[in-house]
């Protein structure tokens, strides 16, 4: 595919003042990723962390209802039945991105207003700073649909406080700017109201403005969050989640009582068991690992192998096709998933998408 063939509206680039502004821009999907706004993106934030007049680059997205609802799965699936070569390409993009992000030099700034789910997660959470607001609803949802955390997720989430990562692994459920910073995924709580006088505030930065210059004119607008169900929850959520399979997890579930652990439960069985599984594995070698970079390679390797798995289309059918979230999988019980049909998907036989990065 060459680069004209993916120039795209979906995703704008612009400049207020001094700041490089990034627009996802495909508000009517959520502003959900497709491979030509990843593609677009890594030539633009070069310009921009190469000009001398950028003091700081902000992440925003067109429309209300959020910031990314996550990869265009509905494309990935389409490339799949079809059996595409070109369909991990979309991956093969994104990862990198979300590595530049992690290591962008100058300030980046994620304003994660609304939906912010899956590869939304990959474009915000790795950045400097990371801000929520009242409409916030973030998630790693990917276990309902057959599929496991990734665009660097596995190095996060592990990285929550105790176990908060796991039960936000496992469940994929959403939650709201409390629990985003306390788990990690996020830094500062702004008033949606409060998003166009920040953004001219940051945009009138001289150039070369530092992270703390940026963190101090959020800090003007930031205000607190209110209660974190996750914090208030630590005690049961470190009890349950620090086993290392989900059935003892779940059996440490069944020892729970309160609504809090019945709606987990009720969560958890609603879930892919392969996906379960692949994820807990996935969280604990993230936990063990040394860099970004590391997780990122891991989850590739998985992703692509669960392409080959029916559980993903499935997911998928079920969640977008066909949209009657009635997912059958197979298998259908974690008593049928293997130890040793788990280890395939770690198998690896492409070429890795970083050759000497370290995070």
């Amino acid at each position: 595919m060459s680069d004209s063939a993916v120039q795209t509206d979906e995703i704008l680039f612009g400049r207020i003042g001094s700041a490089a502004i990034i627009r996802l821009n495909r508000p009517k999907a959520l502003n959900s990723l497709n491979l030509a706004m990843v593609h677009a993106m890594k030539p633009a934030m070069e310009r921009f962390a190469g000009s001398p007049e950028i003091s700081c680059v902000i992440l925003m997205g067109e429309g209300e209802r959020g910031l990314c609802a996550g990869g265009d799965i509905r494309a990935i699936y389409q490339l799949g039945k079809a059996h595409d070569p070109e369909v991990t390409r979309f991956w093969r993009e994104e990862f990198p991105i979300n590595y530049t992000i992690a290591r962008y030099p100058k300030p980046y700034v994620a304003v994660m207003d609304g939906i912010v789910m899956g590869g939304g997660v990959g474009v915000a959470s790795h950045g400097k700073h990371r801000i929520v607001t009242e409409r916030t609803k973030l998630a790693m949802p990917e276990t309902g649909i057959g599929y496991v955390p990734d665009v660097g997720a596995t190095w996060l989430l592990p990285r929550a406080p105790g176990e908060a990562g796991t039960w936000m692994g496992l469940t994929g459920e959403v939650v709201g700017a409390a629990d985003a910073i306390y788990a990690g995924f996020a830094d500062y709580h702004v008033p949606s109201e409060q998003l166009g006088a920040m953004t001219e505030a940051l945009s009138a930065l001289r150039a070369g403005a530092s992270d703390a210059d940026v963190a101090a004119v959020i800090g003007r607008f930031s205000t607190a969050p209110g209660e974190s169900r996750l914090e208030g929850q630590r005690a049961l959520i470190d009890r349950v989640f620090s086993f290392d399979t989900i059935e003892e997890i779940l059996a440490a579930l069944d020892r729970e009582e309160g609504d809090f652990a019945e709606f987990t439960r009720g969560v958890i069985a609603k879930r892919s068991p392969t996906s379960l599984k692949l994820t807990l594995r996935l969280l604990r070698a993230g936990r063990k690992s040394s860099s970004l970079v590391e997780c990122l390679e891991r989850e590739f390797t998985v992703a692509s192998e669960l392409l080959r798995n029916r559980d993903f289309y499935e997911g998928v059918r079920a969640a977008v096709i066909d949209k009657d979230r009635n997912p059958q999988w197979q298998p259908a019980t974690l008593s049928e998933v293997t130890e040793a049909e788990l280890d395939r998907y770690f198998v690896g036989g492409h070429a890795p998408l970083f050759a000497d990065h370290r995070l």
